[in-house]
C-alpha cells in the first residue's frame, strides 16, 4: 500500500570512468532500486561525475542499481556492516533509520504534487537533523511520485478488495495499519520478489506508481488501477556520517551545492516520467477503476487514512510533527483553495 516505488539503485555501474575513480581518496559505495537505464539514473550518473569533477578526485561515487545489492532492507543492513555507505532509498527504506519521514506518505492526506513540495521545504530540516541523530547525512530529500493501487480486477467495493490477495513491503507499519482498518490481512513480501509473485499469483494487487508499473514490468500482471492516489512517495539520498566526516570541509559545500541542483532536476524528473506512464499504461491497456463507478469513496478512504494516521502517533511519528505536517498543508490550501487532488485522467 504505501510506499512502495522507485529509487534504489543495483548492478555495478560506477559514476565516473574507472580511473578516476581508483584516484579519488575517497569512494562512496552507493544502491538504489532504480533500474538502469532509467532517465534518472542518467542524471544520478552526471550528479556523480560532477561531484569527482568539482572536488578535484576527492569524492567518487558508485551506484549500483536496479537492486542488485537486495531489498532496501538488505541494503540498510550492508550499510550496518559497513559494506556499502549510503544509496537512494524510497520513504519505506528512509524510514528504517527514521521512522518518522513516513510523516510525508500519510494515505490520502496529500492531494498534489504542489502540496507536497510545499510540506517538503518545511520540514526537511527536521527531517535532517533526525537522520544526523542516527549518524546519517541526507544529501538530498526527492519523490518517487503518487502511487496507485494496480489490481488484476476492478475493486469496486470493501467486499471485493477482501479477496485480493494483497502485497504489503515487508513489515510496513504504515500499510498494514491502513489494511488492517480496512480489514485486510496483506501478504509481506520484499520489493524484489512482487513480479514473480503476481506471475504465480501468491498477490494480485499491489501500489506502485505509474513509473515503477512499467520500469519493473508489473503492468504485464494487472489490469486495473486506481483513479485516485493513495500516497506521495518519498524519496531521499543518504550516506553514512562516518564517510562524510572523511570529507574535506569544501568538498562537502560543493557536495551539497551540486546535490541540490540535481535533486531538483530529479523531481522534475520523475513527475514527467510518471506522467509519461500513465499514458503507456493506457496505451498498453491499463484501465482505470473510476471513484463514480466504485463503492469505495474517496470521503470513506480519506476517514480511514485518518484514523490510520492518528493510531501511528508514537510508533512512527510524534504527535508534534504530524500537527506540524497538517498545519502546513492546511497553511498551503488557505492561500491554494482551488488544490485539488491528482487524479487519473
Amino acid at each position: 500500500m504505501v510506499a512502495l516505488v522507485v529509487f534504489v539503485i543495483g548492478s555495478g555501474l560506477s559514476f565516473g570512468i574507472a580511473e578516476a575513480r581508483e584516484k579519488a581518496k575517497i569512494t562512496i559505495k552507493m544502491a538504489t532500486l532504480q533500474p538502469r537505464g532509467s532517465t534518472s539514473m542518467k542524471i544520478m550518473e552526471q550528479l556523480a561525475n560532477d561531484i569527482r569533477k568539482e572536488t578535484n578526485n576527492e569524492v567518487a561515487l558508485k551506484f549500483y542499481w536496479g537492486g542488485v545489492q537486495g531489498d532496501e532492507n538488505d541494503v540498510i543492513r550492508k550499510i550496518r556492516l559497513k559494506q556499502l555507505h549510503g544509496g537512494a532509498f524510497t520513504g519505506v527504506g528512509l524510514s528504517r533509520i527514521v521512522p518518522a519521514v513516513r510523516v510525508t506518505e500519510l494515505p490520502y492526506v496529500f492531494k498534489n504534487r504542489d502540496e507536497v513540495t510545499y510540506v517538503r521545504a518545511k520540514i526537511e530540516n527536521t527531517l535532517d537533523k533526525y537522520f544526523e541523530d542516527k549518524g546519517f547525512k541526507v544529501l538530498g530529500w526527492g519523490e518517487v511520485g503518487f502511487v496507485y493501487n494496480f489490481s488484476k480486477v476492478p475493486i469496486t467495493s470493501i467486499d471485493v478488495l477482501k479477496k485480493q490477495k494483497c502485497w504489503v513491503w515487508g513489515d510496513d507499519p504504515l500499510a498494514n495499519e491502513m489494511y488492517g482498518l480496512l480489514g485486510i490481512k496483506p501478504i509481506p513480501l520484499s520489493f524484489t520478489d512482487v513480479l514473480t509473485s503476481l506471475t504465480s499469483n501468491l498477490i494480485d494487487t499491489a501500489p506502485t506508481t505509474p513509473f515503477g508499473a512499467v520500469a519493473f514490468r508489473w503492468y504485464t500482471k494487472f489490469g486495473y488501477m486506481t483513479e485516485y492516489p493513495v500516497v506521495n512517495g518519498t524519496a531521499g539520498m543518504i550516506v553514512t556520517k562516518d564517510i562524510w566526516d572523511k570529507i574535506s570541509p569544501e568538498s562537502q559545500i560543493k557536495i551539497m551545492k551540486i546535490s541540490k541542483r540535481y535533486n531538483n532536476k530529479l523531481i522534475k524528473t520523475e513527475r514527467q516520467e510518471n506522467d509519461r506512464c500513465v499514458v503507456l499504461l493506457k496505451k498498453e491497456g491499463i484501465k482505470v477503476v473510476r471513484a463514480k463507478d466504485s463503492q469505495i469513496t474517496l470521503d470513506y478512504l480519506m476517514k480511514v487514512g485518518k484514523e490510520a494516521r492518528e493510531n501511528l502517533v508514537g510508533r512512527l511519528y510524534s504527535k508534534e510533527l504530524l500537527d506540524r505536517t497538517l498545519s502546513l498543508l492546511d497553511e498551503y490550501r488557505k492561500t491554494h483553495p482551488n488544490s485539488r487532488f491528482q487524479r487519473i485522467e
